[in-house]
């Protein structure tokens, strides 16, 4: 029976579907924002929440091959000049295939002025992609670092040896020691075997929104192996996703089959549906299991999450001694004017409709929820894009009554950067001219830390089953602590194949509560290349 519903599920894809693509265009958000007068536009009817996107699809590419080609000046006589300026590295191809290759450095210096440290990152790093005819394409890229960060970074890592979106380090023995070494890898390889449906298998990072923050699926963690089925029925767009993930602050457990790692799966399944080019929506599902359960039992890849459609399988929320962790996710998008976007997101954890009404603060109603506005443009000034955005989640969200399948990978939230437990209200402006690009950032949010070994349901690493009090919980419950982040950055891009730019910025950060005050004011410059999300902003 679960093989003929997985055939049957695949079939079912196949024929819903019309021609995928196969070009893979790394995520960041500042490369795909300046995408937004194509993506956002009313003129068209574009799929934009799940990323990262494919650059050859028809309405995104001639945008994509724009920025690409950004000041390139192709009548340079020197080999040298090309290179840094205008070309890939390696650049090779014919009708039918085509191939490159970059050394990618991120060599940046900063200075913290409240501690008085100097911090540095020293960076080598290469990519490569291939893509041969229509069907098939491969991107990998590698980076080898060292980094000193802000004391408020190095406390955080010190505590859970994760660099935020990069990779686990080897966390110095020595206290004094403030250097982290780590490696940093991707590899992501699509295959369309007809042209109904879109194959990919992937250690990579996925993204389901359309805001700055998801609160469903972000990019905030590490990397993770996945296999991805994608396809199209014009205006309805369907994803389904099976992904091995590792989670190093679970506690170990021990079975028949000696001391396990703490690994767990997971599947993710999202239906986008553009109802017209104005209004779309989309549904969201994810459930994770444990490979290792923490009552010690094996269990493996569960074959019933084989099923690659949405919602054709029993709820866990009807097996009351299910050990999965389930997510339920609904998204929105209006274009409320030429320029301007509505969007928004609202996942459900866990519900009890009678106490929910009552407001009485049940514990167990956990929730979160995404708003904001974003466009392009803006005041008539072209390639002026801007996001305004307000999150917020219920303290318990994303946790579980075990370790091991709370809404994490390596020890980081899979969705929002702030756990649970949080509000938080931002906004983002890109200003590009000619090979300048500004970006301001500006973030206020409010969250409760757990007081006095009490879990007030913002860590996800503790069960919600230490949860203090069934009622009257709220957000920001706990210490109550309040965080605001403004960041700065003028960019000079040098070799826009690759990214590769001159970056100067600026970060204050102020974190306060009754007990403590932590600030940051620091100035960073460097060299800085590819299109990775490096977040600081947490």
């Amino acid at each position: 029976m679960k093989k003929t519903c997985l055939i049957f599920g695949i079939l079912i894809l196949c024929a819903f579907s019309v021609k995928a693509q196969s070009e893979y265009q790394p995520y960041s958000y500042q490369f795909y924002q300046k995408l937004n007068s194509v993506m956002y536009s009313p003129d068209t009817r574009m799929h934009t929440v799940i990323k990262p996107m494919f650059a050859d699809d028809s309405l995104l590419k001639p945008r994509v091959d724009s920025l690409m080609n950004l000041g390139v000046n192709k009548n340079h006589k020197s080999w040298a000049l090309r290179k840094l300026f205008d070309e890939h590295l390696i650049n090779a191809g014919n009708k039918d295939y085509t191939f490159y290759a970059d050394y990618l450095p991120d060599l940046v210096i900063g200075k913290e002025f409240t501690s008085k440290k100097t911090t540095w990152i020293n960076t080598r790093g290469f990519q490569a992609a291939l893509k041969i005819g229509s069907k098939f394409s491969f991107y990998t890229n590698l980076f080898e670092n060292q980094a000193v960060f802000a004391p408020y970074l190095t406390s955080m890592i010190r505590k859970n040896p994760v660099i935020p979106g990069q990779a686990i380090t080897s966390v110095p023995g020595r206290p004094e020691v403030k250097s982290f070494d780590y490696s940093y890898s991707t590899a992501n390889l699509s295959y369309t075997p007809i042209k109904y449906i879109n194959i990919s298998l992937a250690y990579d990072k996925n993204f389901i929104g359309d805001g700055y923050r998801s609160m469903l699926l972000s990019d905030f963690s590490t990397n993770y192996t996945s296999f991805k089925l994608t396809g199209n029925l014009g205006n309805v767009q369907y994803m389904t996703m099976w992904t091995y993930m590792i989670d190093p602050l679970a506690p170990r457990t021990s079975t028949d089959r000696g001391t396990a790692d703490q690994y767990k799966y997971g599947v993710f399944q999202y239906l986008d549906w553009n109802i017209s080019n104005r209004v779309s929506i989309g549904f969201f599902q994810s459930i994770l299991w444990a490979k290792n359960n923490s009552d010690g039992t094996f269990r493996g890849f569960d074959d019933k999450y084989l099923n690659p459609i949405i919602f054709l399988r029993p709820l866990e929320s009807s097996d009351p001694n299910s050990p999965d962790k389930t997510h339920l996710g609904l998204t929105a998008k209006y274009k409320v004017f030429k320029n301007l976007t509505m969007y928004g997101q609202f996942l459900l954890d866990d519900f009890k409709a009678s106490e929910f009404f009552k407001g009485s603060g049940y514990w167990a109603n956990k929730y979160g929820i995404q708003a904001g506005i974003k466009g392009f443009n803006a005041f008539g000034i072209k390639n002026l894009n801007y996001l305004a955005e307000y999150n917020e989640a219920r303290p318990y969200t994303y946790s579980h009554f075990q370790e091991i399948t709370s809404y994490s990978n390596a020890g980081l939230p899979l969705a929002h950067p702030f756990g649970g437990n949080f509000r938080e209200y931002l906004t983002i402006w890109n200003y590009s001219y000619h090979r300048f690009d500004f970006m301001g950032q500006a973030n206020y949010g409010i969250y409760g830390l757990d007081e006095n070994g009490i879990d007030y349901g913002k860590d996800l690493s503790i069960s919600y089953l230490k949860h203090p009090n069934d009622y009257g919980n709220y957000i920001g419950q706990g210490l109550y602590t309040k965080l605001v982040y403004l960041e700065g950055r003028v960019a000079f891009m040098l070799n826009p194949k690759y990214n590769l730019r001159i970056e100067l910025g600026g970060i204050y950060r102020k974190e306060s509560n009754s007990q403590s005050v932590s600030k940051t004011n620091m100035l960073t410059i460097g060299l800085r290349s590819s299109f990775r999300n490096l977040y600081t902003d947490f």
